[in-house]
């Protein structure tokens, strides 16, 4: 998905909690835009506002606002904001930027408009950016936005639902709570799902390919056991770079508190390059369980896999 529109204006201030002023260009490196306050090497470099915002803040306020007063570097027009998400990218000729954050903790008095209006706009609708490639921006350039889809896969593993012996309802029930779990938020959601064989080979192929394709979150269920065709855990674990512990210690003390039987789940957690794979056991009580516990931290772990820091 992908939209356009053009910079109003761009802006630039020498100390932070300051307005910007508009400003006939900007060079834009690796660190940010060069001069400016907000410039270096972390998360929020660049940040971008929409005009329409300004203009409905201006309302509220009862005064004009000027571009930059929100000490926004980048202002646009004719792009929806509102429906932008992290890591959606903006181009606006060889600059390239890619969205860190949405809104921030305000200054308060620190904040120049917010001593004299008692409000602001960034916290809830500024968008924040890191530099993928640099180049030169001016007031009246073309700025393209591209959504990027958030993926997730889910991968039944039974042998009896892929010979068609019964149904799987578990498949179902874990993209009906990713679903819920992801209404009203700003991820573009993609969730594919398939049955598989418990086999070793082809769970292994296909995870491979979900990680090479940048899969976000990779759910497998069922074959956490300890029978004989219980295989799941082992191929999850043969593949990932990083276990994370935590997530499925907590969920087996957790629920084997009250059923013992919980506790020789093997489900393990973990990752492979920026991807997250969780093997959870595949009854429908269990699925509901672990995912009621996962999608807790699940959006802290997209973050940190892609080094933004936004604790």
């Amino acid at each position: 998905m992908s939209d356009s529109g053009s910079v109003v204006s761009v802006n630039i201030s020498k100390e932070k909690g300051t307005i910007k002023l508009p400003v006939d260009q900007i060079v834009i490196d690796d660190k940010g835009i060069v001069s400016d306050a907000h410039a270096g090497p972390w998360h929020r470099q660049v940040s971008v506002l929409s005009a329409a915002d300004v203009e409905f803040f201006a309302k509220e306020a009862g005064r004009d606002i000027a571009h930059g007063e929100f000490a926004e570097n980048i202002t646009t027009d004719g792009l929806d904001l509102g429906e932008v998400s992290i890591l959606d990218r903006f181009k606006i000729g060889e600059v390239e930027l890619e969205v860190s954050q949405i809104g921030k903790k305000c200054h308060g008095d620190g904040c120049a408009i917010f001593r004299e209006v008692g409000s602001c706009v960034m916290p809830k609708k500024g968008l924040f950016c890191r530099v993928i490639n640099g180049g030169t921006v001016k007031a009246g350039d073309k700025i393209e936005y591209t959504a990027r889809p958030f993926k997730v896969t889910v991968l039944t593993m039974s042998d009896r639902a892929y010979a068609g012996e019964y149904s799987d309802r578990s498949g179902p029930k874990a993209v009906e709570l990713i679903n819920e779990f992801f209404k009203g938020k700003r991820w573009h959601l993609a969730v594919e799902t398939e049955i598989l064989p418990d086999d070793p080979g082809i769970l292994l192929e296909k995870l491979e390919r979900a990680t090479a394709d940048g899969v976000d979150v990779i759910f497998t269920l069922g074959g956490t056991g300890i029978g004989p065709r219980d295989i799941t855990p082992d191929v999850v674990s043969s593949i990932i770079d990083k276990e994370i512990t935590g997530i499925m210690e907590n969920i087996r003390v957790k629920f084997g508190a009250e059923k013992p039987s919980a506790l020789l789940s093997r489900s393990v957690a973990g990752t492979l390059w920026t991807s997250q794979l969780y093997a959870l056991p595949g009854s429908v009580k269990a699925v509901t369980e672990y995912l009621g516990e996962i999608f807790k931290t699940l959006e802290h772990a997209v973050c940190m896999l892609h080094g933004l820091d936004v604790h």
